[in-house]
C-alpha cells in the first residue's frame, strides 16, 4: 500500500510529495478545489491550503480533510529521476 512520507507546500496550490515507493511528485490542488463541499471551502485560501500535513500516510488539513495517498498518487505529476 502506497503512503505519502513527505509533503512540502510549494506555491499556487501545489504540494511537493515523496511517496513510500521513493518516487516524488507534485500535486496540483486546483483540480480538487473545483469541487464543492464544506471541508473544501477553507482550502480555497492559499494560506490555509499551505497548512497541509501527513497523518498515517495520507494528505491532511487541520479541518479534518484527509485525502487517500493512492488517489493523490494517481492524480499527481510524478517527477522523472535525474
Amino acid at each position: 500500500m502506497i503512503k505519502i512520507i513527505a509533503a512540502r507546500y510549494l506555491t499556487d496550490f501545489q504540494i511537493a510529495l515523496t511517496f513510500s515507493t521513493g518516487q516524488e511528485g507534485v500535486f496540483n490542488g486546483r483540480a480538487l478545489l473545483q469541487r464543492s463541499g464544506p471541508l473544501l471551502e477553507p482550502l480555497r485560501s492559499e494560506s490555509y491550503y499551505s497548512r497541509v500535513f501527513i497523518d498515517a500516510g495520507a494528505l491532511c488539513w487541520p479541518n479534518g480533510l484527509e485525502l487517500s495517498p493512492a488517489r493523490i498518487y494517481e492524480s499527481c505529476k510524478i517527477l522523472e529521476s535525474a
